[in-house]
């Protein structure tokens, strides 16, 4: 179970931040999400990918599923897309919610 972990965190994110949702309308704009996603992605994936090739930075096997994509987990790619849509999620939330 310990290799779920991870994929739990993520999960858990998605769940609490998605009755933000109706307010934030964040996933009803998907090419606008796809623009806010695409360079964290590009940015962290290229620093993570150079981190842990040249060994300053590593991921437990016992928290992982062990499916790795370009030497990083599948689980650190989510990552790269889970968390920065809850917190666009919750800053939209934010943002509307001021507005008013």
């Amino acid at each position: 179970m310990d290799s779920l972990r991870y994929l739990a965190v993520l999960l858990a994110c998605l769940v609490v931040t998605l009755p933000l949702e109706p307010l934030a309308r964040v996933y009803r704009r998907p090419l606008r999400l796809a623009g806010t996603l695409l360079p964290v992605l590009a940015a962290f994936a290229t620093w993570d990918v150079v981190a842990t090739l040249r060994g300053h930075w590593w991921f437990s096997h016992r928290f992982t599923l062990g499916v790795r994509i370009l030497g990083l987990p599948v689980e650190e790619w989510l990552f790269f897309l889970v968390v920065p849509t809850c917190a666009l999620l919750t800053y939209e939330t934010l943002r509307r919610g001021r507005a008013r």
